[in-house]
């Protein structure tokens, strides 16, 4: 009993004498609109990193000299645009097919002959057999 007083005396004396060397922490709320206001900045900021990236392309400035746009006035016009308006050219990049139409077209017409010669309308190609 007078080994287990000790140790707890021994524990309370190193407890008080740490207590000192604690630091007081200030926490406060954050309101909504606070973090929704910086969410969307950060998205905005992003977005049009993501438009200027993009203009930045060699390809793309090619094709911007060609129709008379100045690449540098560009990329002023899309530091002047509002998050909404960012956000929204944004996601129409994002949505844009990366050059596939043509090649896209030739397949579909190759797949629609390959579907007529099989169904016997049209004989064009000489390894498929007419189901008539």
């Amino acid at each position: 009993m007078l080994f287990a007083q000790r140790c707890l005396s021994a524990f309370l004396v190193a407890s008080l004498l740490f207590t000192g060397s604690i630091q007081a922490v200030q926490a406060a709320m954050i309101g909504t609109e606070q973090v929704a206001t910086a969410t969307i900045s950060d998205k905005a900021a992003q977005d049009k990193a993501k438009i200027i990236e993009m203009l930045s392309r060699e390809e793309v400035q090619t094709q911007l000299v060609k129709r008379g746009i100045d690449p540098q006035e560009a990329k002023s016009r899309v530091a002047a645009l509002s998050d909404d308006e960012a956000n929204q050219l944004a996601s129409q990049l994002d949505k844009a097919p990366a050059g596939g139409g043509f090649i896209g077209a030739v397949v579909l017409v190759f797949l629609v002959l390959l579907l007529t010669d099989i169904l016997g309308f049209t004989k064009i190609f000489p390894f498929t057999r007419s189901v008539r």
